[in-house]
């Protein structure tokens, strides 16, 4: 490690340089957007004033100000008395939910298939089944569903929160469906290799109830797409096709003005503050800070337009604002050695795209490890888990796109425009289209060609539930990912080594020095006390009914919904109310938006220069990477590679399947679909289990890959009989369709393959590439 004082005098220079220009773009960024929000709120409160001026006018001209001032002066107080009502109705279901457990938030009904406590390495993890409500049929048959919910501070059960939602999309399609949840309080002892032990276990659970199924398709969300990961990664054999929905999985990585999360382990400490809150905790971590840490993203959101909206539609948004409530008032706690675990490994030391994490000793996670097909869904509007976090340990973990290929991988992403990290899993819009349009595609993912994609949903026909999409999968390069935020993005990553490494060294400080004085003086009532008086639960037990003041408000709100008279749509004094509900927020955000800019300027203040680079130096390494050289003579290539005349039907018609597909940029869904109808009813393929036809399909893609001409030219050796070659063509040509579906390099590759079998060109050219 260098020396920073010893550092030359020109490399010193540049890191000062370094650090100034990312300051510089931070700023920028800042105020670019800052001043974008100014003009835009600045035309939306012209507009808005000019309108609330009219209606006072024609208020005025027509002698109804008086009563509109009445009338209005009415409906606020009710309204005031019924968002009151709803805030004391929140504070009991707080209290109903504690008393019960604290159980999921599921819509549905389900049973305990598998307690975790009971497992040799007890956890509080359980394994429910989802009963399918009235008139929907599952089939046990079919592909089981297994959803993993985040343990994020909140409970489970946001995936199956309504019926518009992942559960319903699998049960919709006949699937059986599990969830994996978890109790309040975690076991004693417990740790993360605990916890996923548990998960094995479940897995293997499932497939002995399900025998005569395909191996379970599991779905992270959010924590739990990471959890889901290292489940993979670590029991290979378990898991068919995996989601990660929002999932937090390159921690250092971000955009630059916007994801400001990833600073909070250089600014607070790193994994100082879980250590001491455990300690503070009697050995358990509160989920209330994590929920407040969340809050805190966005403040003008959560503390004031999140209730400012319940008071402008009381009436009809009361339900709505406590079934949200009821998840998000849930607060779940994890052991120290959790968190701790969470925190060093992952948000801190970013070890899990780098490949040096460890579940527990002698147990290493290596994602290249996971042999499932992978969907990973982000979306730009999400300020939790950004794209860049989602995907950027794809770049990590590979040395590129043709490595996928070489471990057989397949390896899907989509990327939503807008919509935020909560949409994600609860916008019924997202489940109609995304998470349909998934369920689906994981159904033939199986089929495609190893390799990197990213899933296109295209609007075609129909409207609301009736609304028909159609995708298709466009092949990329490590380069479309990094193009998504920016490659320049990542230049800021260095400086989150030097956090890493004073991490470490703030809790090996604090566990031999103010530890073995903090744990002793800490009993289990009083870290009771400190969680009921946390100012998340406070501000739900405040205004319950056990606060004597609450009395009377459950019986005033009955009388006034007797009596309720709402104020006219168009009575100015409403247009001027939510006017200023616009005003306030604004000012909130513009607050925000200065803390913003102040706290990724200090980050880079502190670890972005020489000192930081010095600093974090011996942290910096990354995951090492094999050379275009090297990867062409893995075993696994050489192996597929003279095998390329042997064979028979099977590894012709794969071969020929993944040579055309190479002609095109994309492969179409609907394709797809008839290569996965024609692998599970014709033979060869139907009499192979799904682990062989993958072999198959793995070696045929690395053969078109790095001899594709040879590939080519030995197809007549496989298939030496003119019958085979004749039904090997037409399996071939039922998969890629007719001719007008094709573009001419894949008409011109058919007609090759034709040549070469001795069974004449195609007659029918088509006029345009579709």
């Amino acid at each position: 490690m260098k020396n920073v004082s010893h550092l030359p005098y020109g490399e010193f220079m540049s890191a000062i340089q370094a650090q100034l220009k990312l300051m510089s773009k931070s700023a920028t960024i800042h105020l670019e957007h800052a001043q974008r929000e100014l003009s835009t709120n600045k035309t939306k409160n012209e507009a808005a004033i000019a309108g609330v001026t009219r209606l006072f006018q024609k208020s005025q001209e027509t002698g109804r100000l008086q009563d509109d001032y009445k009338e209005y002066l009415e409906d606020a107080g009710q309204r005031a008395l019924l968002t009151l009502d709803t805030l004391r109705r929140r504070g009991d279901i707080f209290y109903e939910h504690e008393a019960a457990g604290a159980p999921p938030v599921l819509i549905y009904d389900y049973e305990v298939v598998l307690d975790g406590a009971s497992l040799a390495r007890p956890c509080n993890y359980m394994l429910l089944r989802i009963t399918p409500p009235e008139g929907v049929e599952v089939l046990e048959w079919k592909r089981p569903y297994v959803i993993i919910d985040p343990r994020a501070g909140h409970g489970p059960g946001i995936g199956g929160f309504k019926a518009d939602s992942q559960v319903g999309v699998a049960l919709a399609d006949g699937h059986p469906v599990y969830f994996v949840a978890f109790k309040q309080m975690p076991e004693p002892g417990q740790t993360l290799a605990s916890v996923t032990h548990a998960e094995a276990q479940f897995l293997r659970e499932i497939r002995r109830l399900h025998p005569n199924s395909p191996k379970p398709v599991v779905v992270g969300n959010c924590q739990g797409g990471w959890a889901t990961s290292i489940l993979a990664a670590t029991n290979p054999d378990l898991a068919g096709p995996i989601v990660l929905n929002g999932s937090p999985m390159a921690y250092w990585s971000g955009r630059i003005g916007q994801d400001l999360m990833r600073y909070n382990g250089g600014m607070l400490g790193g994994v100082l503050p879980a250590m001491m809150m455990s300690d503070l905790g009697a050995g358990n971590f509160d989920g209330a800070h994590l929920v407040f840490n969340f809050e805190m993203l966005n403040p003008g959101r959560t503390w004031f337009r999140k209730y400012f909206d319940l008071y402008n539609d009381v009436d009809d948004g009361a339900q709505r604002f406590l079934d949200f409530e009821r998840w998000w008032g849930g607060f779940y706690l994890m052991t120290e050695a959790e968190i701790r675990w969470i925190v060093e490994t992952l948000f801190v030391g970013n070890k899990l795209s780098k490949g040096e994490a460890r579940l527990e000793t002698g147990r290493p996670i290596d994602l290249k490890a996971i042999r499932a097909p992978i969907i990973v869904f982000a979306s730009h509007g999400d300020n939790i888990t950004p794209p860049q976090q989602a995907l950027n340990w794809i770049v990590d973990t590979y040395s590129d796109e043709t490595e996928i290929e070489i471990c057989g991988q397949r390896i899907i992403y989509m990327v939503h425009e807008q919509v935020g990290h909560l949409g994600i899993f609860v916008s019924s819009s997202v489940a109609r289209k995304e998470h349909s349009q998934m369920a689906s595609t994981l159904k033939t993912i199986e089929a495609l060609a190893p390799g990197l994609y990213e899933m296109k949903i295209e609007d075609i026909a129909g409207h609301g539930a009736d609304k028909r999409f159609t995708v298709s999968f466009e092949r990329r390069k490590m380069s479309d990912i990094l193009a998504i935020g920016s490659i320049a993005d990542r230049e800021d990553e260095e400086a989150f080594a030097a956090v890493a490494h004073l991490s470490e060294q703030l809790a090996e400080t604090y566990d031999t020095t103010w530890r073995p004085l903090v744990r002793p003086l800490v009993t289990e009532q009083m870290a009771q006390t400190a969680r009921a008086l946390h100012p998340v639960r406070l501000k739900r037990s405040a205004f319950s009914s056990r606060n004597p003041s609450m009395a009377r408000v459950a019986e005033l709100a009955k009388t006034v919904k007797e009596r309720r008279k709402p104020a006219a749509p168009d009575n100015p004094f409403i247009a001027a109310e939510k006017l200023y509900g616009d005003l306030v927020e604004q000012s909130w955000n513009a607050m925000t938006s200065l803390r913003a800019m102040w706290y990724e300027s200090a980050f880079f203040a502190l670890y972005a220069g020489p000192w930081g680079q010095w600093y974090g130096a011996s942290r910096q390494a990354k995951r090492a990477r094999k050379s275009t050289e090297e990867l062409r003579h893995l075993p696994v290539v050489v192996d597929a590679l003279h095998a390329m005349e042997r064979g028979g039907l099977a590894e012709a018609v794969v071969r020929m399947l993944v040579l055309l597909a190479n002609t095109r940029s994309n492969v179409r869904r609907d394709r797809l679909e008839r290569s996965a109808q024609l692998m599970s009813t014709e033979t060869p393929f139907r009499d192979m289990d799904p682990a062989t036809r993958a072999k198959l399909i793995h070696e045929q893609t690395l053969i078109a890959h790095y001899e594709r001409d040879v590939g080519l030219s030995t197809l007549p050796k496989l298939i030496p009989s003119t019958e085979d070659r004749q039904r090997a063509i037409e399996m071939v040509e039922f998969v890629v369709g007719s001719t007008e579906e094709m573009e001419p390099r894949t008409v011109e590759a058919l007609n090759t393959m034709r040549q070469l079998l001795g069974l004449g060109q195609l007659q029918v050219i088509p006029t345009a590439a579709q």
